[in-house]
């Protein structure tokens, strides 16, 4: 099993390259954010209150997301691995990621982290607020809040896969296609490296 942690802040395209790479390499998209969402719009316990806390800008807690990581790899035991998508956000659900991994008797291969300027990531951001449901992608201090609190906890957790020498910075600005080739390039190394 390949597992893979595609990392960034919002609006660094994890979206559209997790797309890319699920096709290309048969991974299984695992995406907290798709969850959540999918929760919010079904007007569940879960997403009422995860709607309540992504408005502010803030993080849903690390039990809730835990549990779905759980359930998501219980449900899919035959695949070929997963590609992680805006998880894990902190050190505490990295840890928690690796330990459950560790229990599937498999672990993360490598970490992909986009790097964007904050002045594109405001600009993206606010694009797909005028065509997105998401109304924290339309508020220039929520983003703003969004941000920072990605570069105070999720950035953190570069380090600790860094520990375990997993961790490959890809430049995010460039086209669709110039990203994806980058980030192709470093899992077929790794994929070769780790059989």
């Amino acid at each position: 099993m390949f597992n893979l942690i595609l990392f960034g802040p919002p609006g660094s395209g994890k979206g559209t390259q997790s797309e890319k790479l699920i096709a290309r390499f048969g991974l299984k998209h695992l995406s907290t954010g798709d969850i959540l969402r999918s929760e919010i719009r079904n007007g569940t316990a879960l997403g009422l209150e995860a709607k309540s806390l992504m408005d502010q800008g803030k993080l849903v807690p690390d039990a809730v997301v835990i549990g779905m990581i759980r359930a998501a790899l219980d449900h899919n035991p035959n695949a070929k691995g997963f590609l992680f998508d805006g998880f894990p956000r902190t050190n505490a659900q990295a840890d928690a990621l690796d330990a459950l991994l560790s229990e599937k008797k498999t672990s993360i291969n490598i970490v992909l982290a986009l790097q964007v300027s904050k002045s594109e990531l405001v600009k993206r951001l606010l694009n797909r607020g005028l065509t997105s449901d998401r109304t924290d992608d339309r508020d220039e201090s929520i983003i703003g809040s969004r941000i920072e609190e990605y570069e105070r906890k999720t950035a953190a957790v570069a380090d600790h896969y860094r520990k375990f020498n997993k961790v490959v910075f890809i430049p995010g600005e460039g086209s669709v296609d110039e990203i994806f080739a980058k980030l192709s390039t470093e899992i077929e190394k790794r994929m070769t490296v780790d059989g």
